[in-house]
């Protein structure tokens, strides 16, 4: 009994021996405050792959609005992240469902363009413009194709223009 006692209590000390995760860390600075920035990406889930294309418009006063389009241009989500952190699906679809909007592309997009650190950033950056998103159910491999800056329309960040639930 004795020793049962000790190795569990050994074992609860030590802990897993797993290597932790790499976080992406991404330099301040790295984007433009006020910016649109082209995106391609490859999505795999469960071992099917899907390319994306993802236009990503930054606001210093409005936030930061996502749409992510498949190849023909179908809208696949639309996203609004306000500078409060409050998320706003503008429109989902049946490949993005409105929740996994929220929990998972909206804490991408803040992975990567978000002020401050999150700890929970999954990844590596490969360069300044490449980064792989490892997450448990899948891997983004995402490349900035283009950064235009300059200030961007105030109708892109109007949550009231968002689908009905």
């Amino acid at each position: 009994m004795r020793l049962n006692l000790l190795l569990l209590l050994t074992v609860l000390l030590v802990g897993c021996a797993t290597t932790p995760r790499s976080q992406i860390q991404r330099p301040p600075d790295s984007v433009p405050a006020d910016a649109i920035i082209t995106q391609r990406g490859v999505l795999t889930v469960l071992g099917r792959q899907f390319t994306l294309n993802g236009y990503l418009s930054i606001s210093a006063t409005g936030g930061k609005r996502l749409i992510v389009t498949e190849n023909f241009g179908g809208v696949l989500a639309d996203a609004l992240i306000k500078p409060d952190g409050t998320v706003h699906v503008m429109r989902s679809s049946r490949a993005f469902k409105s929740k996994w909007i929220k929990r998972y592309i909206a804490a991408d997009v803040e992975c990567l363009f978000g002020i401050g650190s999150r700890t929970d950033c999954p990844g590596q950056m490969l360069s300044p413009t490449h980064f792989l998103i490892e997450r448990r159910w899948y891997r983004l491999d995402l490349r900035i194709v283009e950064t235009k800056p300059g200030p961007q329309p105030a109708a892109m960040f109007d949550e009231s223009k968002a689908e009905k639930p």
